[in-house]
């Protein structure tokens, strides 16, 4: 990686300035601008988040802002309503009074003497949903964006809910964001105010984990800020990025399928990271790579990106089974389009010898199976950032509590691009009963690394709306699809396809322990094989990564970061803990210091469901000399078979004084989930 510090502009820093909202709220901003912006007039590129401009994503922004600033843009970091130094409330995640403060906020942007008027916003997660979100309601002066580890449907693709199962990363994230809300405004920047901002936000924010659980199927709460509800309002060109060891590369190829406008498709091999800065690497120049976006499409410039081919994939070689990679070795390919005629989809067919082949076994017979519920601590984390642990572990544990089906060793290498589906004929022995499916890579020496996974509550089978419970003994036809990957599997090696009636803790188990019996004769996996393209010899070779100057820091005290799956051998419960901290820092620009300290722990015994356990409890804070305040939160979520529970508790310092201390015990019914 390389860092660069001379540009073409010089530029200048506003840390703190305040854009007002038609209602009178005004929304703490900080700006990055070439130094001349005023006399000659550039376009701006908005990033719209709650992550605090000043500190928590500070580290970040140094890294990319202002090598945009110096190559003739003015860059707009924009807190969300109720969050770092914005006044108001934040209540919950892209509520329609986010997705109008960004329309405003755009607007105003456009209209100010350093602006030529025209505004792109490019932002990842958070800042990539927001993205797509007010691109649907069509400001006049946004010309494009660049949405990053993002989703278009925020039911079926998000950190709630994955094929209607209620995934564990709702509670953890939920967890996360209460913590977070619980932070001050900086006084440095808003004054006086901050406390009364401060105390408003700790008695307004609520707990977003009850409104999440509230809502266990696809309706109106969800479809609001889920753009495929009508890909038409997205009228602007879109460039989607990923990677696949992110939560959301999904979402790219339902973008380039779906958006009839100018779009560009790009995933690599990395997790929730933006590319300059991605990992596992190879990390690339992507700052170079927005900058010629943006000059194509905010200053009318031909740079040529879009002579290009239209979506760009990362072909990972095969990797012994690991819970972090630093490099996924692999080849960049081109597609020209999503769905490409490159990808064939190719039936694998299930034997009740546990074969996986493309002709047909001629072996029959059905196959009952259920899993332990430990199956699935070898998952790692749904969405990763490339901590340590959290991708999946060797898969030989897991599968020994699956119902594995192999092909041979491979003759020839194979390669697939895309999604993967697994088409079932099954029954079950209960009402309400879930199945996950994983494709594995196994090697000579029997290692298995996951390649890819789906999961489905087979009560979702007809629709995530409207679920309807299963009738047992009933034979059903379902499809579990699986997230999108592109892979080669070499000669020698087998592909596994393991299927299980639990995945815990990446889903909540069903209400009740469920044998499910499998047809083979009547079941395969799709698999997107993918054929040589003439347009991968066209590809120019991305630049090594270049980043501006890293922030100024000081580390006091460095953070706890682990991953641990344990077997309890006198009860029979496995445990999973995660210790994730970014520690005691001190930032040298504006002398504020942060702390932040988590853990996550996720129990379950082998057979009772009822057992499920998951805690969050984390640690947060700011301070500059004599100002000090931390929070301290905690939640928890139990079931049983007819209910989900959730205990959470707050408490907040102002130095040694206790300002905000609030508890919560919630019960919600189960809906067939």
């Amino acid at each position: 990686m390389t860092v660069q510090s001379d540009y073409p502009h010089a530029i200048e820093e506003i840390l703190h300035t305040e854009i007002p909202m038609p209602d009178g709220c005004r929304l703490g901003a900080r700006i990055w601008r070439p130094k001349d912006a005023a006399r000659n007039p550039v376009p701006a590129i908005l990033e719209y988040l709650p992550y605090r401009k000043n500190d928590f994503t500070a580290a970040r922004d140094a890294t990319m802002q202002p090598y945009l600033a110096g190559h003739g843009y003015a860059v707009v970091r924009l807190d969300l309503r109720g969050a770092g130094d914005s006044e108001g409330v934040m209540a919950d995640e892209y509520l329609p009074q986010e997705q109008q403060d960004g329309y405003d906020a755009i607007e105003w942007i456009a209209r100010q003497p350093w602006c030529d008027g025209n505004v792109g916003m490019i932002g990842i997660s958070w800042g990539g949903f927001n993205g797509l979100q007010v691109a649907a309601l069509q400001p006049p002066s946004l010309k494009t964006i660049i949405t990053l580890c993002s989703t278009d449907d925020r039911y079926a693709d998000d950190v709630h809910y994955m094929g209607g199962c209620v995934l564990s990363e709702q509670m953890t994230w939920a967890a996360v964001m209460f913590a977070r809300n619980t932070l001050a405004p900086d006084p440095a920047n808003v004054g006086d105010r901050w406390r009364d901002m401060w105390h408003e936000r700790l008695e307004g924010s609520g707990l977003w984990v009850k409104n999440w659980f509230e809502h266990q199927t696809r309706d109106d709460f969800w479809k609001q800020g889920s753009v495929c509800e009508d890909w038409s309002r997205i009228k602007i060109p879109v460039y989607a990025v990923s990677g696949w060891a992110d939560g959301y590369c999904r979402a790219v190829f339902r973008l380039m399928e779906h958006l009839q406008g100018p779009k560009k498709g790009l995933v690599g091999p990395w997790a929730h990271r933006y590319p300059h800065i991605g990992q596992p690497d190879p990390a690339m120049h992507f700052l170079k790579e927005e900058l010629r976006w943006w000059d194509h499409w905010l200053k009318g410039r031909d740079t040529g990106i879009m002579d290009e081919p239209p979506l760009r994939l990362y072909i990972q070689d095969s990797v012994p089974p690991a819970g972090w990679y630093a490099e996924r070795p692999g080849r960049w390919v081109a597609e020209p389009s999503w769905p490409s005629p490159n990808i064939h989809r190719t039936p694998f067919h299930l034997g009740a010898d546990g074969s996986l082949g493309r002709e047909k076994s001629m072996k029959a017979g059905p196959l009952a199976h259920s899993s332990p519920l430990w199956v699935g601590m070898g998952s790692g984390k749904w969405c990763g950032y490339s901590n340590p642990g959290d991708a999946p572990v060797d898969q030989r544990r897991d599968d020994a509590g699956s119902l594995c089906f192999d092909t041979a060793p491979l003759q020839a290498p194979m390669e697939f691009a895309g999604d993967a589906n697994v088409h079932l004929r099954v029954s079950v022995d209960r009402p309400v009963a879930q199945l996950a499916a994983r494709t594995c890579d196994v090697d000579p020496e029997g290692r298995s690394t996951r390649v890819s996974f789906g999961v489905l509550n087979l009560t979702h089978r007809d629709s995530d709306e409207f679920p309807e419970p299963l009738e047992p003994g009933k034979v059903y036809d379902v499809v579990i699809p699986m997230k999108h990957v592109a892979q080669q599997i070499p000669e020698g090696h087998r592909l596994r396809l393991a299927i299980s009636t639990s995945y815990f803790p990446m889903i909540w188990p069903a209400p009740e322990k469920v044998t499910v019996t499998v047809h083979p004769e009547g079941s395969h996996l799709e698999l997107p094989l993918r054929a040589p393209s003439p347009l991968d010899d066209t590809l120019d070779p991305y630049e090594p990564a270049v980043t501006a100057p890293p922030l100024a820091r000081e580390v006091i005290a460095e953070g706890e970061n682990h991953v641990r799956i344990e077997e309890d051998a006198a009860t029979g419960a496995h445990t999973m803990t995660i210790a994730s901290g970014a520690g005691k820092v001190r930032i040298l620009g504006n002398d504020i210091t942060m702390e932040e300290q988590g853990y996550e722990r996720h129990s379950v015994s082998a057979e009772d469901p009822d057992s499920a356990r998951g805690t969050s409890e984390c640690v947060i804070g700011l301070s500059r000399g004599d100002w000090h305040t931390r929070s301290e939160t905690w939640t928890e979520l139990t079931v049983d078979r007819d209910a989900f529970m959730i205990r959470a508790k707050m408490i907040v310092w102002e130095g040694d004084t206790v300002v905000a201390k609030r508890e919560w015990d919630e019960k919600i019914p189960r809906q067939l989930v």
